[in-house]
Protein backbone atom coordinates (compact mmCIF):
# COMPACT_ATOMS: atom_id res chain seq x y z
CA UNK A 1 0.00 0.00 0.00
CA UNK A 2 1.49 3.30 -0.52
CA UNK A 3 2.84 5.47 2.24
CA UNK A 4 -0.09 8.03 1.36
CA UNK A 5 -3.00 5.78 2.65
CA UNK A 6 -1.03 4.91 5.79
CA UNK A 7 -0.10 8.66 6.88
CA UNK A 8 -3.14 9.63 8.06
CA UNK A 9 -3.31 6.35 10.84
CA UNK A 10 -0.17 7.74 12.11
CA UNK A 11 -0.56 8.98 15.78
CA UNK A 12 2.49 10.41 17.04
CA UNK A 13 6.32 11.39 15.48
CA UNK A 14 7.43 8.95 13.03
CA UNK A 15 9.36 6.18 13.54
CA UNK A 16 8.77 2.39 12.31
CA UNK A 17 6.97 1.50 15.77
CA UNK A 18 4.64 4.35 15.16
CA UNK A 19 4.66 2.89 11.50
CA UNK A 20 4.22 -0.47 12.04
CA UNK A 21 1.11 0.34 14.11
CA UNK A 22 -0.52 2.84 11.23
CA UNK A 23 -0.24 -0.08 8.75
CA UNK A 24 -1.86 -2.38 11.01
CA UNK A 25 -4.74 -0.41 11.55
CA UNK A 26 -5.03 0.48 7.70
CA UNK A 27 -4.90 -2.61 6.63
CA UNK A 28 -7.91 -3.38 8.96
CA UNK A 29 -10.11 -0.65 6.89
CA UNK A 30 -12.54 -1.97 4.38
CA UNK A 31 -11.96 0.87 1.59
CA UNK A 32 -8.39 0.29 1.79
CA UNK A 33 -6.50 0.01 -1.22
CA UNK A 34 -3.39 -2.42 -2.18
CA UNK A 35 -0.92 -1.36 -5.16
CA UNK A 36 -0.13 -4.28 -7.68
CA UNK A 37 3.01 -5.81 -7.36
CA UNK A 38 5.22 -5.15 -10.27
CA UNK A 39 6.23 -7.78 -12.73
CA UNK A 40 9.48 -8.83 -13.60
CA UNK A 41 9.15 -7.29 -16.59
CA UNK A 42 7.22 -3.85 -15.58
CA UNK A 43 10.39 -3.76 -13.09
CA UNK A 44 13.15 -4.27 -16.03
CA UNK A 45 11.66 -1.15 -17.90
CA UNK A 46 12.07 1.00 -14.92
CA UNK A 47 15.50 -0.34 -13.90
CA UNK A 48 15.87 1.05 -18.14
CA UNK A 49 14.50 4.23 -17.90
CA UNK A 50 16.30 4.99 -14.72
CA UNK A 51 19.61 4.00 -15.69
CA UNK A 52 19.37 6.01 -18.79
CA UNK A 53 18.23 8.99 -16.67
CA UNK A 54 20.97 8.40 -14.72
CA UNK A 55 23.58 8.39 -18.03
CA UNK A 56 21.95 11.54 -19.06
CA UNK A 57 22.89 13.51 -15.96
CA UNK A 58 26.56 12.21 -15.96
CA UNK A 59 26.54 13.31 -19.57
CA UNK A 60 24.95 16.95 -18.50
CA UNK A 61 27.71 16.68 -15.56
CA UNK A 62 30.51 16.25 -17.78
CA UNK A 63 29.82 18.12 -20.34
CA UNK A 64 28.89 21.56 -17.74
CA UNK A 65 32.46 20.40 -16.16
CA UNK A 66 34.21 20.91 -19.46
CA UNK A 67 32.20 24.13 -20.19
CA UNK A 68 33.35 25.62 -16.82
CA UNK A 69 36.63 24.50 -17.40
CA UNK A 70 37.05 26.20 -20.70
CA UNK A 71 35.62 29.29 -19.46
CA UNK A 72 38.60 29.53 -16.96
CA UNK A 73 40.64 30.13 -19.91
CA UNK A 74 37.87 32.40 -21.60
CA UNK A 75 36.59 30.18 -23.75
CA UNK A 76 32.59 30.03 -23.77
CA UNK A 77 30.23 28.69 -26.45
CA UNK A 78 26.83 28.78 -26.96
CA UNK A 79 24.32 26.13 -25.14
CA UNK A 80 24.00 22.85 -26.79
CA UNK A 81 25.60 19.87 -27.99
CA UNK A 82 26.94 21.92 -31.11
CA UNK A 83 28.49 24.81 -28.45
CA UNK A 84 30.01 21.51 -26.53
CA UNK A 85 31.23 20.36 -29.95
CA UNK A 86 33.16 23.38 -30.79
CA UNK A 87 35.29 23.49 -26.98
CA UNK A 88 35.64 19.47 -28.07
CA UNK A 89 37.23 20.55 -30.87
CA UNK A 90 39.61 22.69 -29.54
CA UNK A 91 39.98 20.79 -26.28
CA UNK A 92 41.70 17.91 -29.58
CA UNK A 93 43.50 20.57 -31.39
CA UNK A 94 47.30 20.35 -30.22
CA UNK A 95 48.38 23.46 -32.17
CA UNK A 96 45.57 25.51 -30.43
CA UNK A 97 47.58 27.75 -27.85
CA UNK A 98 44.56 28.85 -25.60
CA UNK A 99 44.76 26.09 -23.73
CA UNK A 100 47.29 24.70 -21.77
CA UNK A 101 48.62 21.02 -22.30
CA UNK A 102 47.99 19.59 -19.17
CA UNK A 103 44.16 20.84 -18.89
CA UNK A 104 43.99 19.84 -22.60
CA UNK A 105 45.00 15.89 -21.27
CA UNK A 106 42.64 16.67 -17.93
CA UNK A 107 39.85 17.45 -20.83
CA UNK A 108 40.47 15.04 -22.96
CA UNK A 109 39.74 12.50 -20.63
CA UNK A 110 36.39 13.82 -19.79
CA UNK A 111 35.81 13.67 -23.35
CA UNK A 112 36.28 10.33 -23.28
CA UNK A 113 33.61 9.95 -20.75
CA UNK A 114 31.21 11.77 -22.53
CA UNK A 115 31.77 10.08 -25.73
CA UNK A 116 31.32 6.65 -23.52
CA UNK A 117 28.05 7.84 -21.94
CA UNK A 118 27.07 8.66 -25.28
CA UNK A 119 27.60 4.81 -26.48
CA UNK A 120 26.27 3.57 -23.37
CA UNK A 121 22.53 5.81 -23.38
CA UNK A 122 22.25 4.89 -27.31
CA UNK A 123 22.90 0.99 -27.00
CA UNK A 124 21.05 -0.45 -29.51
CA UNK A 125 19.56 -3.12 -27.24
CA UNK A 126 18.72 -0.50 -25.42
CA UNK A 127 17.14 2.04 -27.86
CA UNK A 128 15.32 -1.06 -29.82
CA UNK A 129 12.70 -1.56 -26.37
CA UNK A 130 12.27 2.28 -25.98
CA UNK A 131 11.10 2.55 -29.01
CA UNK A 132 6.90 2.18 -29.93
CA UNK A 133 5.89 0.23 -32.64
CA UNK A 134 5.50 1.14 -36.26
CA UNK A 135 1.98 0.92 -36.43
CA UNK A 136 1.45 3.75 -33.63
CA UNK A 137 0.60 1.45 -30.95
CA UNK A 138 2.70 0.40 -28.02
CA UNK A 139 4.49 -2.07 -28.97
CA UNK A 140 7.06 -2.47 -26.72
CA UNK A 141 7.68 0.71 -26.38
CA UNK A 142 7.37 2.10 -22.97
CA UNK A 143 7.07 5.43 -22.86
CA UNK A 144 8.35 7.70 -20.32
CA UNK A 145 8.45 4.80 -17.99
CA UNK A 146 6.77 6.49 -15.13
CA UNK A 147 3.64 8.13 -14.78
CA UNK A 148 3.80 11.55 -14.99
CA UNK A 149 4.00 12.73 -10.62
CA UNK A 150 2.95 16.23 -11.21
CA UNK A 151 -0.30 15.83 -13.19
CA UNK A 152 -1.48 12.99 -10.64
CA UNK A 153 -2.34 10.91 -13.64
Amino acid sequence: MTPSYVKPYVKRQKNDAADAEAICEAVTRPTMRFVEIKSGEQQSIMVLHRVRLTLMRQRIQLSNTIRGHMAEYGLVAPVGRNGLAQLITIIGNCDDVRVPDLARDCLAVINVQILETDRQSSDKRTCDRCRPAPDGGAGRGTGNGERNRSSGS
